[in-house]
């Protein structure tokens, strides 16, 4: 059964193992990371790391049982009980309803563990599965999303109250 764990430095060979395993796959629904992401691998994560440990975000990995990744799930910008949420899931995983599923946990997770009272997150209108994900978990559009955070492309933000 897949487990949602919080980001750890001995996950960084499953995370990038992931990132290479569906760079196509993601780079058709959203922007693609580039080749210096890959060539800068470890300090990108390490930086990650120090993100998280200073408390402006916090990453989740959703493993499957023999420890690939199936999914990330990312809470940034986190300030004054609100956050930025963020995901992606591989390419065999799509479709299946775990991204829904992770989401709605990552919201109780968000409350819970992190103090959170709202969540937003942002979407191209060409990225419908997210979207539907989005609609599904609770969040609802709020208004257009510059296309700055969104690689370019345009999109809404949602938000929801957790």
């Amino acid at each position: 059964m897949p487990e949602l764990q919080r980001l750890r430095h001995d996950h960084a060979r499953a995370v990038l193992a992931f990132e290479l395993a569906n760079r196509d796959y993601f780079a058709a629904h959203i922007t693609d990371r580039g080749d210096d992401y890959f060539a800068a691998f470890d300090d990108r994560y390490a930086d990650l790391l120090a993100e998280q440990e200073s408390g402006i975000c916090v990453f989740y990995l959703l493993l499957d049982e023999d420890g690939s990744v199936l999914g990330r799930f990312n809470l940034y910008d986190i300030e004054d009980g609100t956050a930025v949420l963020g995901y992606r899931v591989a390419r065999q995983t799509a479709g299946r309803g775990v991204a829904t599923a992770t989401v709605t946990e990552l919201c109780a997770f968000a409350a819970r563990r992190h103090g959170l009272r709202r969540l937003r997150a942002a979407a191209p209108h060409q990225n419908i599965a997210s979207r539907r994900v989005l609609a599904k978990t609770g969040f609802v559009p709020v208004g257009p999303a510059d296309p700055a955070d969104l690689g370019g492309k345009q999109g809404t933000w949602f938000e929801r109250a957790v």
